[in-house]
This record gives C-alpha cells, sequence and structure tokens, in this order.
C-alpha cells in the first residue's frame, strides 16, 4: 500500500511544473522544518582529498602558450582527441581547461609533452 501511494506521488511530482516542485518543497520545508539544502559540513569541498589518500585524477589547465603556438598545437593534438580547429581555438583561449579529471599518469605526460612544445602547464 505504502508503495503505491509513494508511485502515485511520484508520478504526481513529474507532471508538475518546475516552479510548482519549488513551491512544494518549500512548503515541506516549512511544515516539517527541515531544510533541503545539503549540509555545509556534509559537502566535501570540490577537489578535495581525504587525509592520508593520494589524488588521482587532476584536472589539466594551459595557462599559457608560449612564444612556438603551432608547435603546442601539434602538442596538444597528440596528447588529446581534439580536431585542428578546435585544439587551436583551445591554444588561442588560454587560460583553457585540456582536461578535466585525468588519471595521474595521463596528467603527467600531458604536462610533459606540453611542456616540452614551450607551453605552461598546471595540475590541479
Amino acid at each position: 500500500m505504502a508503495t503505491s501511494n509513494i508511485d502515485q506521488m511520484v508520478e504526481q511530482v513529474s507532471n508538475m511544473s518546475l516552479i510548482e516542485v519549488a513551491e512544494l518543497v518549500k512548503a515541506l520545508e516549512e511544515k516539517f522544518g527541515v531544510s533541503a539544502a545539503a549540509p555545509a559540513a556534509a559537502a566535501a569541498p570540490a577537489g578535495a582529498v581525504p587525509a592520508g589518500e593520494e589524488k588521482t585524477e587532476f584536472k589539466v589547465t594551459l595557462k599559457e602558450m608560449g612564444s612556438e603556438k603551432i608547435k603546442v598545437i601539434k602538442a596538444l593534438r597528440t596528447v588529446t582527441t581534439l580536431n585542428l580547429k578546435d585544439a587551436k581555438d583551445l591554444v588561442e583561449g588560454v587560460p583553457s581547461v585540456v582536461a578535466e579529471s585525468a588519471m595521474k599518469d595521463d596528467a603527467n605526460k600531458m604536462k610533459e609533452v606540453l611542456e616540452a612544445a614551450g607551453a605552461k602547464v598546471e595540475l590541479s
């Protein structure tokens, strides 16, 4: 019986507009004295690594293209799957994110290849 009621409520909510859902959430918060927001203490800061654990994923950011733009574009194409236009746009738009979450070895390889071409790269 409870599952049937829950299924009916889910169906009703799925047919509501976003404004109606927001109003429903606000009404439930007021009715029960709670908040739908995640507690600040429970939310870990982005990119935070628990103590004792080594970071395994890195954000690779191209900070400066250097004086050899063409070499950097070619190097970028060797370490990514970008086509020529996208690589050129990324290099010309520095600072640019090359990879959001590259594995440690891949991130280090990207950094090494790009810096060999004259670019400045940051891992975070």
